[in-house]
């Protein structure tokens, strides 16, 4: 799918001042693509805020070493994040992912933007630029960088060669296709260096990470003949090791690696007391749509919701809607 970007170019050319945000508990993509976007607007003059609904994970810091990201309500009020001429959306277009940052942009007069490559969605009164068959947000960005003839800076280039590669597992997994090594060797040759983001991004665990991980993994369990693999994390987990819920991440992939597996699903407790859930599948179970049954959504091979209910609860309602879900024709293949 190719995206026409003349309109989007024209709304930058007529415009001043833009702000940034992506999803709750941002990932690499979302922030990888958001510091991508603004270093872009700012090579062509623009004034660019980035203000997010939730922190940067730790781990993710390095991608923003000026600490520009802001939180809406630590630092910037509801009525600063609307002084702008444009708000453009990154990496989600679903109301319940952007949580507070949703009044924000109900109750703007600025323009909305919405750039995106996940299939679930929502009418957010926003023009939008997406593309489902991209396998990143940080690939539509830097697309659209092409478009417009900026040559991307280092740091740009880093941060959206971070975005790309984790949310294709640092290329491994189905949806890295010629597309997407095209534009990371572009990115290459603007000056990234993928072994040292690779050691940014995965060679930084602490000795508490890794006793978490040892926890969570020795709990997987298995069902439907091995077909459904699946773990959990508790707020009492994090409190013994001395971890955050975000050292969680990329977790629920290991699941994935029991053979047989054809889908996965983690759950982490959150320090609110809802239920993170991730899902994922390497057939042709689509569990984005069985997400979107709990109120959340993502891609067809890797989703995630938030659940209100006891873990033992979700657990339950889970299982059984993977269940109906999954094909009896069907089988694990290698893809993911």
């Amino acid at each position: 799918m190719t995206i026409d970007w003349q309109p989007l170019q024209n709304l930058i050319e007529s415009h001043g001042r833009f702000v940034l945000t992506s999803h709750v508990r941002p990932d690499a993509d979302a922030l990888g693509s958001e510091m991508g976007m603004a270093l872009m607007l700012e090579s062509l003059g623009r004034s660019v805020r980035i203000i997010n609904p939730s922190e940067t994970p730790d781990h993710l810091k390095f991608l923003d070493p000026e600490g520009r990201v802001q939180k809406l309500g630590n630092g910037v009020k509801p009525p600063a994040a609307r002084d702008t001429d444009v708000h453009i959306v990154l990496d989600t277009s679903a109301w319940q992912q952007l949580a507070d940052v949703r009044k924000v942009l109900e109750s703007t007069e600025a323009k909305k933007v919405v750039i995106d490559h996940h299939v679930s969605s929502d009418d957010l009164g926003a023009i939008e630029f997406k593309d489902e068959t991209a396998s990143a947000t940080g690939v539509l960005v830097a697309e659209l960088s092409q478009f417009l003839g900026v040559r991307p800076s280092r740091q740009m280039a880093d941060s959206l060669y971070c975005a790309i590669a984790t949310d294709t597992g640092w290329f491994r997994f189905s949806n890295t296709d010629s597309r997407t090594l095209r534009v990371a060797a572009d990115l290459i040759e603007c000056g990234t260096k993928p072994d040292l983001l690779y050691q940014q991004l995965y060679e930084r665990s602490s000795l508490a990470r890794l006793k978490l991980h040892g926890i969570v993994l020795s709990r997987v369990s298995v069902s439907d003949d091995g077909r459904m693999a699946h773990t959990f994390v508790t707020r009492k987990d994090f409190k013994e090791t001395g971890t955050h819920p975000s050292d969680t991440e990329d977790l629920v992939n290991d699941c994935l690696t029991i053979q047989g597996t054809e889908c996965a699903f983690i759950i982490v407790e959150q320090i609110s007391g809802q239920m993170k859930v991730s899902f994922r599948s390497r057939t042709n179970l689509d569990v984005a749509a069985v997400a979107e049954q709990f109120g959340g959504g993502g891609h067809r091979k890797a989703s995630g919701a938030m659940l209100p209910e006891p873990l033992a609860t979700a657990q339950q309602r889970i299982i059984q809607a993977l269940q109906a879900a999954l094909d009896p024709t069907d089988s694990p293949t290698d893809k993911r």
